[in-house]
């Protein structure tokens, strides 16, 4: 996609969804990548990744460097940093509360998707509409109603194929929604996790996904279709009116 088309591609899909902030562009940037791109964000200290996103999704560019990730669940995510013993073995979750024993806090970790050690060296995020290149993961942050359609949209382009989720309810932001779909290179959704409603302003009613930055054309071209009849349609809730209706005159 040409990198002028993406903001206009960016205002269409703000606009189908209806969404509340800004779908996020996120960079991972190579150590030996020219950084140009980046000359105009700004960088954070002591963020956690969810935290950089957050900010992003409120309209500002950060870069946010691999010493700067506050998180050590992301910095492993991220291939920054080994895990601390105290979260490889499953104590700390345990003593989060997240985790009843070791043994399934251990496993939440040892099956994390993760980037090799040393293969990013520190993470942009902005706007999409100001994205200055094609991103590497796009994630929104929103209702479900709203992000459903992205998954119908991804529906369409997989041919009718079901969806599925890969989610520990543990780093929602940075493993769900973003190293999943980089590494995996396809959509995935999420219902959040501890860490990012603990540590951002995301709503109860709010969750996140991630696609491929790839995917960003095709998929607002699919919420194009859908925005002609399923999405009116569902969000007028004639049925419900109609039984509504219905019940208040005393019709069983």
């Amino acid at each position: 996609m040409c990198e002028k088309k993406i903001g206009p591609q960016a205002r269409v899909l703000k606009n189908i969804l209806n969404l509340d902030s800004e779908p996020v562009a996120v960079y991972l940037v190579q150590r030996d990548s020219p950084t140009r791109d980046f000359a105009d964000f700004r960088a954070v200290e002591r963020h956690r990744y969810c935290q950089a996103i957050m900010r992003a999704r409120r309209g500002e560019k950060v870069l946010l460097e691999q010493d700067q990730v506050a998180c050590p669940a992301a910095r492993r995510a991220f291939g920054f940093a080994e895990l601390p013993p105290a979260l490889a073995s499953g104590e700390g979750l345990v003593g989060f509360g997240i985790a009843r024993t070791p043994d399934v806090g251990r496993r939440m970790f040892e099956n994390m998707p993760v980037l090799p050690r040393g293969a990013v060296s520190a993470i942009a995020a902005c706007p999409l509409e100001q994205a200055p290149r094609l991103p590497d993961v796009v994630i929104i942050e929103d209702r479900p109603e709203r992000l459903m359609w992205l998954l119908l949209a991804d529906l369409n382009l997989s041919e009718g194929r079901r969806r599925t989720s890969d989610t520990a309810v543990l780093q929602a932001t940075c493993v769900d929604a973003t190293i999943v779909p980089y590494t995996q290179d396809r959509l995935n959704y999420t219902m959040g996790c501890y860490g990012c409603r603990e540590a951002t302003d995301l709503e109860p009613n709010e969750t996140v996904l991630g696609f491929p930055g790839r995917m960003l054309a095709p998929l607002v071209d699919m919420l194009e279709y859908l925005r002609e009849r399923a999405i009116p349609r569902s969000q007028a809730k004639a049925p419900w009116q109609q039984l509504h209706n219905r019940l208040a005159g005393g019709k069983a």
